[in-house]
């Protein structure tokens, strides 16, 4: 048994790793039954689930691509089924497309990169809408996208179809947020700086963080936990009045 208070279901989705795992994990350390979707990575995504209920937590992981709306219901359908009424979204599965300088990436990167992180985001979302909004029947909540500050710095000569897609992402986070503001439900997005994760590896540069080191006013690169703290806060009852925010965390950059 638990004495940890019952905040409702979030879903997390892209959340077997990086930020997306300390999102989840830090979520059920809170009191959220979290649902961990992954579409790669299904044993982090049970080592993610087992830490929550280890702590006492609930949670289940959850297969699905959030580049396709059917597998993205199904999603919806299964963490309600087994978690319960669903309280709070965070959108941060995302693709990179790989690094590559506008005039060299190919348009089916750009495609990629455009349907997991803007079309994903935006299907999540009107899922999660559907289910939450006073208008239709729900009791509120809140919904947390994750952009990046590339949206504002534009990335050049690394990834600005990367950037374009969190640029869209502020966008659509400051239109939903507008948009049901009477229905119970904030929108807000939390902007990551350079975090210590695994992606810059996975893009094929592991050197990265210490390549732009000098571009941090703090002189660090973030973690993910800290990320994660900032999203909770916006999920939380503590950001009541802020709705259609983009929070940075990036250490000054």
């Amino acid at each position: 048994m638990t004495n940890k208070e019952d905040l409702g279901t979030l879903i997390v989705t892209g959340a077997s790793r990086g930020i997306g795992a300390a999102i989840a994990t830090l979520a059920g350390e809170r009191g959220y039954a979290v649902a961990v979707n992954f579409s790669k990575g299904e044993i982090e995504a049970k080592n993610v689930v087992t830490q929550i209920l280890a702590g006492g937590g609930r949670a289940v992981a959850i297969h699905a691509d959030v580049s396709s709306e059917s597998q993205i219901m199904r999603m919806f359908e299964t963490a309600e089924r087994d978690l319960g009424p669903i309280k709070a979204l965070v959108n941060n599965a995302g693709v990179t497309g790989g690094f590559a300088r506008v005039e060299e990436v190919s348009s089916a990167a750009i495609a990629n990169v455009f349907t997991v992180n803007v079309s994903g985001t935006i299907l999540c979302s009107r899922e999660a809408v559907r289910r939450m909004s006073t208008r239709r029947g729900g009791t509120g909540g809140a919904i947390v996208n994750i952009s990046s500050i590339a949206a504002r710095t534009g990335a050049a000569g690394e990834w600005v179809h990367y950037a374009a897609s969190k640029g869209a992402i502020d966008s659509f986070t400051i239109g939903l947020a507008r948009e049901v503001a009477t229905e119970g439900i904030r929108v807000n997005a939390v902007a990551p700086g350079l975090v210590d994760t695994g992606l810059h590896a996975a893009n094929g540069e592991p050197g990265r963080l210490q390549r732009l080191m000098g571009t941090i006013p703090m002189g660090r690169p973030g973690m993910p936990r800290e990320v994660a703290e900032g999203v909770l806060w916006l999920l939380s009852p503590a950001a009541s009045f802020t709705t259609g925010t983009i929070l940075e965390i990036g250490g000054g950059r």
